[in-house]
């Protein structure tokens, strides 16, 4: 059976496929990463594994050209978007290398006895990690990285649509020098994955992608008494509370709504606007939407089936009463024109709903108040930007949201070492910083008895 396949989603036409994994190579995976735990990881130090880290990040800039045209045939990332990811890959795995003997020291406590006591963090085992396809590179180093560096060893079932990118990143890490059984790509179907997930040999299991894959790894998971972490679903909000440049908060709000052509979990889905800008700043947003270009500023959708259920959810929100202030929701292939849509109530299934493309929705407030109830009425919880001149008022503000980040001025503040995540449906746990490297650690107590 085939799962895995190069689907050029400009075109529609298929690249290249790949077989599933056998039932002999998922054993084979799990032996040899667990043997490589046992008589690699426990054998070498922080500074040794973190200089392959480095090696890593040197190499994904010399192949930063080659690794970009395959992400840009496997999901249709714009080729200048493509390489970024690729650079800003290779800082996070820098970014790791570099603080890791810092992250990962002995934490000394000052205890009561006065008895010789301290943390020490270490790897657990194997961890199983599961990746998306919008960023194909970006989401695999900053799970994968801190833990070969931790001492933990991998397996990662990326995407269908990315096998390329999977193999290309196995063969990273190996050529950076990381041995056998360190970091092993697995074709898993979902059957097989439950089967990961269960046996003995895994640790943990992280994920990146949607609500319901989400709950599902976590109820595999829990029965087997395994760690998640989960970075899911997102309909972030771009506050724009006060503000002398309204040119500053639309070219921010683009920024954060176009991203990956609009397919990032944290990109700003939602433009929560104070009255008292809303005219100005809607005329001017409406217009940099409506001039966004193909193959410059945005992409083709990832697949069919993502044209189909963005489009498909801009249509019930019409049906429904929303209003179209740009766009037509009419698809060529999986080129979808940039969209904004107003009027949207509570009552609507796309006010509760995360748009997973280049559609915003463009909301009215009157009040701060009003402004974070609206933030809050998501069921998802994962970033937020605050344009406000006023920072102080800005900070309050985003002290009251549900989120688990809070950029304040601008969009796309995400950085090598800056730490990932949400809360309620959008997961648990972060990634990133040395919060993101510490959610596999064993923090290992030691007291010396006088």
């Amino acid at each position: 059976m085939t799962t895995f396949a190069v689907i050029n989603p400009a075109t529609g036409e298929t690249l290249a496929t790949y077989p599933d994994a056998t039932a002999e190579e998922i054993e084979q995976a799990l032996a040899a990463t667990h043997r490589t735990y046992d008589e690699w990881s426990r054998n070498t130090t922080v500074a040794e594994r973190a200089a392959l880290a480095m090696r890593f990040a040197e190499l994904m800039v010399e192949r930063r050209k080659e690794l970009g045209a395959i992400i840009n045939r496997e999901m249709g990332k714009p080729m200048g978007q493509a390489v970024g990811e690729v650079k800003f890959s290779a800082a996070i795995a820098e970014a790791f290398a570099k603080n890791a003997e810092q992250w990962l020291a002995d934490e000394v406590l000052d205890v009561e006895d006065g008895l010789r006591t301290f943390i020490r963090k270490q790897g657990i085992g194997v961890i199983l990690g599961i990746m998306p396809w919008n960023y194909p590179y970006y989401q695999v180093a900053r799970f994968a990285v801190p833990n070969l560096i931790l001492g933990n060893t991998v397996l990662l079932k990326h995407a269908n649509q990315c096998p390329e990118s999977a193999l290309a990143l196995e063969q990273l890490f190996r050529d950076a020098g990381f041995p056998e059984g360190a970091y092993v790509n697995l074709f898993a179907t979902h059957e097989q994955l439950s089967t990961v997930i269960a046996d003995d040999r895994v640790q943990g299991v992280s994920l990146t992608g949607s609500e319901r894959a989400g709950a599902i790894v976590a109820e595999q998971a829990g029965r087997a008494l395994k760690k998640c972490v989960l970075e899911l679903g997102g309909s972030d909000v771009f506050l724009v509370l006060d503000t002398a440049d309204i040119d500053h908060a639309v070219e921010h709000a683009v920024g954060g709504r176009m991203e990956n052509t609009g397919q990032a979990c944290n990109g700003s889905k939602r433009i929560v606007v104070m009255d008292t800008l809303f005219d100005e700043f809607s005329e001017k947003f409406l217009a940099a939407i409506g001039g966004q270009s193909y193959g410059d500023d945005f992409g083709p959708l990832s697949s069919a089936q993502a044209t189909a259920t963005l489009a498909g959810q801009v249509q019930g929100a019409i049906d429904q009463g929303a209003e179209v202030l740009v766009g037509d929701n009419a698809p060529e292939g999986n080129v979808y024109t940039p969209t904004v849509l107003g009027g949207i109530t509570p009552q609507m299934d796309v006010y509760s709903q995360e748009l997973f493309g280049p559609v915003a929705q463009l909301y009215k407030v009157s009040s701060d108040e009003e402004a974070i109830a609206l933030a809050n009425s998501s069921p998802y919880g994962l970033g937020s930007v605050i344009i406000c001149d006023d920072l102080e008022r800005a900070e309050r503000v985003g002290d009251r949201l549900d989120v688990g980040m809070v950029f304040i001025g601008g969009a796309g503040l995400e950085g090598a070492d800056v730490p990932f995540g949400g809360v309620k449906k959008s997961g648990y746990g972060r990634e990133l910083g040395q919060g993101g490297m510490l959610e596999f650690a064993n923090k290992k107590l030691f007291r010396f008895a006088g």
